[in-house]
């Protein structure tokens, strides 16, 4: 497996995806941006490919030498088969989808696993902003304002489990990302994990 990636501006979502990845699987990620992460992964042997939506992105990937293929991830994702790569990556992306339960259904179906980190909405300090100052949270993993913002679905760590349950989804790994108290996020991770990595297929 890869050693863990960590100058991605402090992502360690993408830290554990990382040392998920052995070399010469094929990876899709969704939502690639300028292909930063599949650049690393590639240049430690895994056979990569892109899907970004926004032009500048594309040529960012394509300066990068990382194959890329534009398209919109609110459509079918019909331009590859089923089966056709070991892993499908959505990084800290999943509450910007319009139809977020389409999405993962795909994705289970794309790959043999599927890797989807998200940001849990259900952390203690969004909690206390909301309880106490009556206002939408913004912090490091939420820096929007509320009518800026492109999350359109707000969701916990416990709610993206029972999404899983609900589309047959089985859950192979699951790890929380700390702000502090490691101890506490992994026993509550609902209310002291930032975000989590999850290892998915399909049943």
């Amino acid at each position: 497996m890869f050693k863990k990636i960590r100058d991605l501006n402090r992502r360690r979502d993408l830290d554990v995806i990382s040392s998920l990845i052995s070399p010469g699987e094929r990876v899709l990620d969704l939502g690639c941006g300028d292909g930063t992460f599949l650049k690393q992964l590639q240049d430690a042997g895994a056979v990569v490919q892109g899907v970004e939506l926004d032009a500048e992105l594309i040529g960012r990937c394509i300066s990068n030498g990382v194959p890329v293929i534009q398209s919109d991830l609110n459509g079918k994702l019909d331009f590859t088969d089923d089966g056709s790569f070991d892993w499908v990556l959505l990084s800290q992306t999943i509450q910007e989808m319009r139809h977020p339960d389409r999405l993962l259904s795909r994705m289970v179906q794309i790959g043999h696993k599927a890797a989807v980190s998200v940001i849990n909405f259900g952390h203690w300090s969004c909690r206390m902003q909301v309880f106490f100052q009556g206002r939408m949270p913004r912090n490091s993993q939420m820096p929007y304002h509320w009518y800026d913002t492109p999350n359109i679905h707000f969701s916990t760590i416990k709610d993206f489990r029972e999404l899983c349950r609900d589309l047959e989804i089985e859950i192979l790994q699951e790890t929380p990302l700390p702000a502090r108290f490691p101890r506490l996020t992994d026993a509550m991770p609902n209310l002291f994990a930032i975000g989590a990595v999850f290892v998915l297929k399909k049943k």
